[in-house]
């Protein structure tokens, strides 16, 4: 579903940045401002700055006169308006209705979407509003439901992306590879000779202390470097007892 975020009449070049860059990091591209405080604004130095690099948001985004030139193509409208109106659409939570429109995108993938925000002084006129298919409020504290135009583009791109799939998980740290049988094998009698050495196993008597510490490494899952750790604690015990005899 090709998805549209639509600023209305932005007063703050900071914010425009911002938008993009939130858009960006969500996978979003389209871009369209209406009416803003600036005809230079995508060109303005502090929305370059708040864009953060998402400079092709701001170089394709795309700046019209009316909502009417901004909504080729869109076929479901979102407002972002918090302000009460005795008339309107119906306002839900963007997560569980956008669970709703990515379900119907399966059925008519050709449908396009936007995200309208107004103005940060003013909002969203009803006119505009009375135009959309629904009414998206972020759910916050009801004492304080303040929030920045960025941050509320953010919240929607996020909650639409995972709504769609989101992306994989990138992994931070590359995995360790897990110790095999024979490794832990290794491992439990080395530690068998080390406690037997500093007198904690008694081989006439062992009862079950290997078998049960056998079941701990297994739960713990240990790497190979963890393996060479705990055979080198085992050699310092074991020496450490040798030294004092």
């Amino acid at each position: 579903m090709h998805t549209r975020f639509i600023l209305l009449n932005t007063s703050h070049a900071g914010n425009v940045g911002a938008t993009a860059r939130a858009m960006k990091v969500m996978g979003f591209t389209d871009l369209v401002l209406v009416a803003p405080r600036w005809d230079n604004v995508l060109r303005r130095e502090e929305t370059i700055q708040r864009a953060s690099g998402a400079l092709d948001v701001l170089h394709n985004a795309r700046i019209v006169a009316t909502l009417d030139e901004a909504l080729d193509g869109i076929s479901h409208l979102c407002a972002t308006a918090m302000t009460p109106r005795d008339f309107g659409p119906p306002t839900l939570d963007p997560r569980s209705h956008f669970a709703a429109l990515a379900a119907s995108h399966a059925q008519a993938p050709q449908q396009g979407v936007a995200f309208l925000f107004g103005s940060e002084r003013f909002g969203m006129r009803n006119e505009d509003v009375y135009r959309c298919h629904t009414c998206l409020s972020i759910p916050t504290d009801p004492k304080f439901g303040s929030l920045n135009l960025g941050a509320a583009v953010q919240v929607l791109a996020y909650e639409w992306r995972m709504a769609l799939g989101g992306f994989a998980v990138q992994e931070a740290v590359p995995p360790s590879e897990l110790a095999d049988a024979a490794q832990v094998a290794g491992l439990l009698e080395h530690w068998q000779q080390a406690l037997t050495t500093i007198g904690f196993l008694d081989p006439e008597s062992p009862k079950k202390l290997m078998p049960r510490l056998n079941q701990l490494f297994n739960r713990a899952q240990l790497t190979q470097e963890e393996i060479h750790i705990l055979r080198g604690v085992a050699k310092s015990m074991a020496q450490a007892a040798s030294d004092k005899r």
